[in-house]
C-alpha cells in the first residue's frame, strides 16, 4: 500500500479513560468502576450536545461537568482538591501495550500518522508525552481548532486541510464506533479498534474499512 495518513483517535484508542477507576478506588471503594464508566459515558454525551447546540467549550469542561453528573447520580463527594487530582491524572493516561509497536510498524512502512482528538492540542501533547507516544507521531490535530466536535463532518475535513491529505488516502483509527462512522460518513477510510470482544459496532448502514484488535494488526493489514 502507498503512503497514507494515519489519524489516531486519542481516548480509547491511544491511552484508555477508564483508568481512572484505579484513582477513584481510592476515593469512593467499590464505586469506583461505575463512576468511571458513567464519567467516560457522559464526557462523550456532552461534547455531542455541545456540538449540535452550537455552544462549544473544550474538552475539559466536558470532562468536569461530567465528573460532577457522575458524582450526583452515585450519590458520593469529592471535594475540589480531589476532582483536581482526578482531571490532573487524566494527563497521566497510559498507553495501551499495542500503540508503541503499533505506530511504530506504520510509521515503518511510510505512513504519516497524527492524534486527531476532541481534545486541545496543548492537552493532547501533554498526555502522549507522558504515554510516551508523542515522538512517534507527525502532528496532532485537535477539533478545538475550529470550534467544533466529532463526529460532525466539518472536524474531519479540517483533518485532511491541516495535513494536506485526500480523503481516499485517510485513514481514521478509532475504538469509538461513532468516530469511525463520523469519518467513513465524510469519505475518509476508517478502522474499527475493537478493544474489547464484547464491544459492539452500531447496526447502522455505514461499517469499518478494517477491523482489528491492536494497532499492530492494522499495520499487517495496511501492508497487504
Amino acid at each position: 500500500m502507498q503512503s497514507q495518513t494515519i489519524a489516531f483517535d486519542v481516548y480509547g484508542t491511544l491511552v484508555d479513560p477508564l483508568e481512572m477507576s484505579r484513582h477513584l478506588q481510592m476515593m469512593v471503594g467499590d464505586k469506583a468502576e461505575v463512576l468511571s464508566k458513567l464519567w467516560r459515558e457522559k464526557q462523550v454525551e456532552y461534547a455531542f450536545r455541545r456540538g449540535l447546540m452550537g455552544r462549544y467549550e473544550p474538552f475539559g469542561v466536558c470532562t468536569l461537568q461530567a465528573l460532577n453528573y457522575a458524582m450526583e447520580v452515585l450519590d458520593v463527594s469529592l471535594s475540589t482538591e480531589q476532582q483536581g487530582f482526578l482531571m490532573a491524572q487524566y494527563q497521566q493516561l497510559q498507553a495501551y501495550a499495542d500503540v508503541v509497536p503499533g505506530i511504530e510498524s506504520l510509521k515503518a512502512q511510510g505512513h504519516y500518522c497524527v492524534a486527531f482528538s476532541n481534545g486541545p492540542a496543548a492537552k493532547v501533547k501533554e498526555l502522549l508525552g507522558n504515554a510516551g507516544v508523542l515522538e512517534l507521531l507527525d502532528d496532532v490535530v485537535s477539533v478545538d481548532e475550529i470550534s467544533r466536535y466529532k463526529p460532525d463532518p466539518a472536524v474531519y475535513l479540517h483533518l485532511l486541510k491541516r495535513t494536506g491529505s485526500r480523503a481516499g488516502n485517510s485513514w481514521l483509527i478509532s475504538s469509538n464506533a461513532w468516530d469511525v462512522m463520523g469519518a467513513k460518513h465524510a469519505g475518509l477510510n476508517a478502522a474499527w479498534v475493537q478493544r474489547s470482544s464484547a464491544a459492539v459496532f452500531d447496526p447502522w448502514d455505514i461499517q469499518p474499512d478494517r477491523v482489528v484488535n491492536t494497532l499492530q494488526a492494522l499495520a499487517l493489514e495496511l501492508s497487504k
